[in-house]
């Protein structure tokens, strides 16, 4: 699980907490799901993009 921030556009930035990742344990290079990739999406599509700052919780 990891927080991970998105920028949308020049002035919104959307940070989505507990995310389930894979990590690498040699790297540390982290993997996204596909159906996890596609919930961020529906939570950033959901983003008011004149708000500057915004946090999600993630929920599968």
């Amino acid at each position: 699980m990891t927080d991970l921030p998105f920028k949308l556009g020049d002035r919104s930035i959307v940070i989505v907490k507990d995310v389930p990742v894979l990590q690498c344990p040699d790297c540390h290079a982290y993997l996204l799901r596909d159906p996890v990739m596609a919930n961020i999406e529906r939570l950033l599509e959901s983003a008011n993009r004149s708000t500057e700052l915004a946090i999600f919780r993630y929920a599968a």
